[in-house]
């Protein structure tokens, strides 16, 4: 330590000062600004960068928000699709039955005129054979004795009792 406080020369200093103040306002004026300058880039960069990446995360957000109500509103109306096609499944159902019983009636109807008619026939073609029966019954009856009654009526019960009418 001695040395140096017996090697210290003031003029020395004083100029050794001065170069250091000098390299300092060089470094200010030429170095210092532009590190400052690039530093306070970076910053902005990083703080602009957070704040895309904020806005990104919320948009994503509203995004998938977005998405969720369109698949809410895609459920709601696919049940509302089913609902409307059960509803029509139901009512042509009912309908085809409504048609088939009208139809069932319809043929029940038909089937009864047709039964009805056939049992007037019926009962047409049976007058018919009774009467001409009952003509052929009178011819026999006038062909045999006219006097004798007796007999007239036990031919009568002998004919009527060859035919059996259900």
């Amino acid at each position: 330590m001695e040395t140096l406080i017996n090697d210290f020369s003031p003029g020395l200093f004083v100029v050794q000062t001065i170069l250091l103040l000098g390299l300092i306002l060089l470094l200010v004026k030429f170095a210092w600004k532009p590190i400052l300058s690039s530093l306070n880039e970076r910053e902005e960069g990083i703080t602009n960068a957070l704040e895309a990446a904020e806005n990104a995360r919320k948009e994503m957000q509203n995004l998938q928000a977005d998405n969720d109500k369109l698949l809410k509103e895609a459920r709601a109306e696919r049940e509302a699709m089913l609902k409307e096609a059960r509803e029509i499944k139901d009512r042509l159902i009912s309908d085809s039955k409504e048609q088939a019983k009208i139809e069932g009636d319809k043929i029940v109807l038909q089937a009864q005129a047709a039964i009805e008619s056939e049992k007037k026939a019926a009962m047409a073609d049976i007058k018919s054979q009774v009467a001409e029966l009952s003509v052929a019954i009178a011819e026999k009856v006038i062909k045999q004795e006219l006097s004798n009654k007796d007999k007239q009526l036990k031919l009568v019960d002998e004919l009527l009792g060859d035919i059996k009418l259900k």
